[in-house]
């Protein structure tokens, strides 16, 4: 029997594929979590979004008025100096 022949039935080859399982998810996360502590730069921390609140506007628009005023006279000269 040759020692380095891989089990291919029994208890053996089960905990074979299961400590293969085992080191391919762990070390991929092993290595993003070095990475995250000791390779990555900090960057800007994120500031918070402050809510501005709504003003009364001094010059509002027509919508908010109510709408275009209504059809001048082509008769009548505009208002106004």
């Amino acid at each position: 029997m040759n020692p380095f022949e891989i089990p291919k039935t029994g208890a053996t080859a089960d905990w074979l594929i299961f400590i293969v399982m085992l080191l391919a998810l762990g070390i991929p996360i092993f290595l993003f979590t070095l990475w995250l502590f000791l390779v990555r730069k900090p960057g800007k921390k994120r500031r918070r979004r402050h809510k501005h609140r709504r003003h009364r506007r001094v010059n509002p628009t027509l919508a908010e008025k109510g709408g275009l005023p209504p059809v001048r006279d082509k008769n009548e000269p505009p208002p106004g100096p």
